[in-house]
């Protein structure tokens, strides 16, 4: 998905929510995990079937995600 190699989506898992490798383990648990303080590790053996780049890809996902270009129209420029 969009260069992810395991994110995907499917309308049948989770409703259709960021998945790792078609798991219903969505890439926003793993990255809440983090941002709560468990480590690595700690989320492993919560959820044996992850591996470690499986998180590194789901915080990466994130970071795509939270991109913050702005797009300004042209009008907007020219007035």
């Amino acid at each position: 998905m969009f260069g992810f190699e395991r994110i995907t989506a499917d309308p049948k898992i989770l409703g259709g929510k960021a998945c790792i490798r078609g798991m219903r383990i969505s890439a926003a648990l793993l990255v809440n995990l983090i941002a709560n303080g468990m480590s690595a590790a700690e989320i492993i053996n919560e959820y044996p079937d992850l591996e470690e780049e499986d998180i590194r890809e789901a915080l990466r996902y994130a970071a795509w995600m939270a991109e913050d270009t702005i797009y300004i129209p042209r009008q907007a420029v020219a007035a």
